[in-house]
């Protein structure tokens, strides 16, 4: 069933962030709005909680609560992907769920992670050849022999390195080093802020006292990024009241 709600943002300046739920569709939504949406959500990311070595991370279902079009962010994201401009990864999540990065950003911190290190030069081989012709989340292993002319030891050193994850026998999901922390970060907070709102009366909480809240300890993320994700992932329905924008728990 579509889920009829509108998210968008009170404003995209770098001032105090605040939720505001629409009840009209915004009257135009194109590539602006997606890539609003994108610098909006990774101004959220809390950089600090991974002592800065990761570079902001989105998941693209976020990005569905804050344009109402899913098929304009997608093939705007497919756009994007496809000019190099941000990369795709599949961190573990389900076949659907994609975390996105702005492909700078993520050059930047990769190379900041393997500096020094021995794989280091194969890291940069990688991003010189590969990242920067290729738009691809994943990698068999004929194309990185034959294609990119990568040895067995130098696919190795790129998992070692953390830039390629295992996929199945013979391929390889592009990844971002020192992932894991957020992957294990992200789904502890969504179960904690999922849990708040199960708590509560008739299992619905009005937005703005939500945000009001202090966090949980688990929710380490910040509720205003857990919140875009349970909109985005349709966890939970927007519901307008005379009192506000009321965030009810889904049906199963």
């Amino acid at each position: 069933m579509k889920r009829k709600h509108q998210l968008i943002s009170d404003t995209f300046q770098a001032k105090k962030r605040q939720l505001v739920l629409g009840s009209e569709p915004l009257k135009q939504e194109g590539p602006e709005e997606v890539e609003s949406a994108l610098q909006f959500l990774a101004s959220l990311f809390p950089r600090k909680l991974f002592e800065d070595l990761l570079p902001p991370l989105i998941l693209r279902h976020q990005i569905y609560s804050l344009v109402k079009d899913r098929t304009t962010v997608d093939r705007h994201l497919s756009q994007l992907k496809d000019e190099g401009r941000i990369r795709m990864f599949q961190h573990g999540f389900d076949a659907d769920t994609f975390v996105v990065a702005f492909t700078d950003n993520y050059k930047s911190k990769v190379l900041e992670f393997t500096s020094g290190k021995d794989f280091d030069r194969t890291v940069r081989k990688f991003l010189d050849s590969v990242l920067s012709s290729c738009p691809d989340i994943s990698f068999d292993k004929r194309r990185m022999l034959r294609e990119f002319g990568f040895s067995d030891a130098e696919i190795t050193q790129l998992v070692n390195a953390g830039v390629l994850t295992v996929r199945d026998a013979g391929s390889w999901w592009l990844a971002v080093p020192g992932a894991g922390r957020f992957v294990k970060c992200f789904i502890k907070g969504r179960k904690a802020v999922l849990s708040m709102i199960q708590k509560a009366k008739y299992k619905e909480v009005l937005l703005s006292d939500l945000q009001n809240r202090r966090a949980p300890s688990a929710v380490k993320l910040g509720l205003p990024y857990h919140i875009h994700d349970l909109i985005g992932a349709q966890l939970v329905d927007c519901v307008p009241t005379t009192s506000g924008t009321l965030l009810r728990l889904a049906d199963d």
